[in-house]
């Protein structure tokens, strides 16, 4: 049989698309020059379709320019806390409570500055801006007299950098952090106009409460008839189709759910459409399984002592009934210390070290929808399942009968 060439270029296509769809997914902001100056240019070829879909789907912008391609993705849970921004290192720290707030500050502080700006000069006016009394009132204090509060003005930097709204010209952040230098940058305005992925501006912003601060940023216009409701259901559930591991039934609304249950098949067709992911249906919810396996910020399984260590607890709390707390978890890590430690680092082997290797497996198996943390420890949630394990099942029968059949003349 013989493939016309429009059939071959129809499928180039799909994939390319497919490719540009799944590169704004893994990094919502693209620049046009460094490593992700290849996905940029895939993105700008099919901006136009990408943002039709976009728009239609889940309700995000897209915009394109001559220096970035910014998806403002807006998650379907806001309050979701399990991927938090990192370190732009090999360790990829989360970031503290402190980092968020100097984040801010150094934003607003290049918002209202010039193309150019020093590392000390940006820290003086975070200092400067510290000194805001709701911040004072709320625990929040900025010296940068202290190495550790330079260290996290440095990962903002860095973490800038990464994304772009910063151009190192001169300098090295270790410099600043010991005192022996400062840093030249060049801000990158377009790229720092397009950061903020909120539908209200946060000056406008009125409600008390981090929760309902949120809410309000990412918060729709009145939906004042049943054709907007149910698109906003619609783009709901495919932004959670699209960034949750598993969509889970039970944390539905019965609207929702009513919903999803008579549109299944076309949501997750349309996700499949654009991203080629493929539909896990169960009795408790839906994943939209990766056949590629690189569409996600959290692995597992994963290689390494911390990732055997999270493999080991994710079978052991599928296998447990009900509640699990964390003091069984550590007893369970120095028993499997006995069992495999001499296949792990020595650092995970050092006495008190379960903890921190009980909490790393629990952030990971949370972010993953695996598992819920409890006040008194940990649940499983039912997706957990396939990592139980079994007995062996021994079939003989279908062994002796092939023997027999051998054994005929």
């Amino acid at each position: 049989m013989t493939t016309s060439l429009g059939e071959v270029l129809d499928s180039r296509r799909t994939a390319e698309f497919h490719k540009a769809a799944r590169a704004l997914l893994k990094e919502p902001l693209l620049l046009a020059r460094g490593p992700s100056a290849d996905a940029y240019r895939l993105v700008r070829r099919y901006a136009a379709e990408l943002r039709e879909w976009f728009d239609r789907n889940t309700g995000w912008s897209l915009r394109v320019d001559a220096e970035s391609a910014r998806l403002r993705k807006t998650p379907g849970a806001p309050a979701d806390t399990t991927h938090p921004a990192r370190e732009a290192s090999r360790a990829g720290m989360p970031f503290t409570r402190r980092r968020y707030v100097l984040l801010c500050l150094a934003l607003a502080a290049l918002e209202r500055g010039e193309a150019q700006i020093a590392l000390g000069r940006l820290a003086e006016q975070v200092v400067l801006d510290a000194t805001d009394p709701q911040l004072i009132a709320s625990g929040v204090e900025f010296t940068l007299e202290r190495r550790e509060e330079r260290l996290d003005l440095a990962a903002v930097v860095r973490l800038l950098l990464r994304y772009g709204v910063l151009r190192r010209v001169a300098g090295d952040e270790d410099a600043y952090v010991s005192g022996a230098g400062d840093v030249l940058y060049d801000v990158e305005r377009r790229v720092l106009a397009g950061l903020l992925a909120a539908r209200h501006g946060p000056s406008l912003i009125a409600a008390d409460g981090f929760e309902e601060r949120l809410d309000a940023l990412t918060a729709e216009s009145a939906l004042d008839s049943d054709e907007l409701r149910f698109r906003a259901i619609r783009q709901k559930l495919t932004r959670r189709l699209l960034d949750d591991p598993v969509l889970y039934y039970d944390e539905l609304t019965d609207e929702e759910l009513v919903y999803l249950t008579r549109q299944r098949a076309f949501l997750t067709a349309r996700v499949g459409e654009l991203t080629g992911l493929v539909p896990e249906v169960r009795a408790e919810g839906i994943a939209m399984v990766d056949p590629h396996d690189d569409l996600t910020d959290v692995r597992m399984p994963e290689q390494g002592t911390r990732g055997h260590v999270t493999l080991l607890l994710a079978e052991h709390l599928a296998a447990a009934d009900g509640e699990v707390g964390r003091g069984e978890l550590e007893h369970r890590v120095r028993e499997l210390v006995a069992v495999h430690g001499a296949f792990w680092s020595k650092s995970a082997k050092q006495p008190g070290t379960e903890g921190e290797l009980v909490e790393q497996a629990l952030a990971k198996l949370t972010a993953l929808a695996l598992v819920r943390r409890t006040p008194g420890g940990v649940t499983a949630l039912p997706a957990l399942a396939r990592y139980a394990v079994g007995g062996p099942v021994v079939v003989e029968t279908a062994v002796r009968t092939s023997q027999r059949k051998a054994q005929q003349p």
